[in-house]
């Protein structure tokens, strides 16, 4: 289907629920983190990442095979959401999946920079954003970080990546680079949004609901990292415009405290959600255990919504929240074991709700 035409969310979403009834459960997780690499290859030609099992069994093995498996098969349902949706949905939709654009940049720039084979850097792409193929092999074959920052020109990313690439030329460091991709990425999210005459029940105006809450959650995890490491670098420059929680220059008065930080966290719209992970943050001082919380509480806000507007854009983008974190979950799972961790160890990684 096309960005033309009326919506078609009811068609949208009967097809993602039948797809959401496919992802994994937590019954699945409890069998995978007991299993070898093998093991755990084996069990998902039982599922529905059989095709591409099969497909890329010959030329791959181990957590290589899991992990290209896993790329494809993400991509291949994301673009099955772009050819079933109509009109503004279609846009929406299209709209968010530029984060895997972000994804294959942010890809391209680590493995130029620590010497990966093209071919390698080729698997890691995730081909669900707009980038087209002939741009992601030029990409995967840039001879430096200039080239890739060249080849950018003319995407949404070309602006902020001309300023960060001067200062990884002082610095030699990715974070510059990878910190403008990602706030490009969120800052464009809301393009084509009058929030003035947005009406907050409307297909437009639920979707903002969500990337809300998405760039929120993206700021409070950067003002806790900033603030746990107690860093010189400037919060304005990790701020992250578009969500309700922070105004423009607040994060670099709550940065200086941690504690009072995390005490206007607690008692924001989201101190409820995040309640749990707060209190092991304090207590605990474990900064992964509480962006976890994070991670969960996205997808626990995207479901409420999704339940309460079951004929909105809300369904299509829980799914895909909920997909890309069982790609997370296996990942994480498989990269584990193939190090040695325990049973305990990596599912403390794990996020399932």
């Amino acid at each position: 289907m096309s960005a033309t035409g009326s919506s078609n969310p009811e068609y949208v979403n009967a097809r993602v629920r039948s797809r959401r009834a496919a992802l994994f459960a937590e019954e699945d997780y409890r069998k995978l983190v007991r299993m070898g690499t093998g093991e755990i290859a084996r069990y998902m030609e039982e599922t529905e990442y059989e095709a591409e099992m099969n497909d890329l069994g010959a030329r791959h093995s181990g957590v290589d095979l899991i992990e290209f498996a896993l790329n494809r098969n993400l991509a291949k349902h994301f673009e099955d959401m772009l050819e079933w949706a109509d009109g503004e949905l279609h846009a929406l939709i299209a709209n968010y999946l530029r984060k895997f654009d972000a994804w294959n940049a942010k890809t391209a720039i680590r493995g130029v920079y620590s010497g990966t084979s093209p071919d390698d850097i080729e698997g890691d792409f995730i081909r669900a954003g707009e980038f087209d193929d002939q741009l992601l092999n030029s990409l995967a074959n840039a001879g430096s970080i200039e080239e890739i920052v060249e080849l950018l020109d003319g995407t949404i990313f070309e602006e902020g990546l001309e300023l960060a690439y001067e200062e990884f030329e002082e610095q030699s460091v990715l974070v510059p680079l990878e910190n403008a991709i990602d706030k490009t990425f969120y800052e464009h999210l809301l393009d084509d949004v009058n929030m003035v005459t947005l009406n907050q029940y409307s297909p437009k105006g639920l979707y903002v609901e969500v990337l809300q809450a998405e760039i929120d959650f993206r700021n409070i995890r950067n003002a806790l990292r900033l603030s746990r490491t107690g860093t010189d670098l400037d919060p304005e420059e990790y701020y992250i415009d578009g969500g309700k929680l922070f105004k423009e220059g607040q994060l670099r008065q709550l940065v200086g405290s941690f504690d009072d930080l995390v005490e206007y966290i607690r008692d924001s719209s989201y101190g409820d959600e995040l309640s749990a992970g707060l209190a092991e943050l304090e207590s605990a001082q474990s900064l992964s255990a509480f962006e976890q919380a994070l991670d969960a509480a996205l997808l626990e806000y995207s479901d409420t919504l999704s339940h309460s507007h079951p004929v909105s854009i809300c369904s299509a983008l829980s799914y895909i929240l909920a997909k890309e974190r069982e790609i997370e979950n296996v990942r994480a799972i498989a990269r584990g074991r193939e190090v040695g961790l325990s049973v305990e160890e990596i599912e403390e990684e794990l996020v399932v709700i």
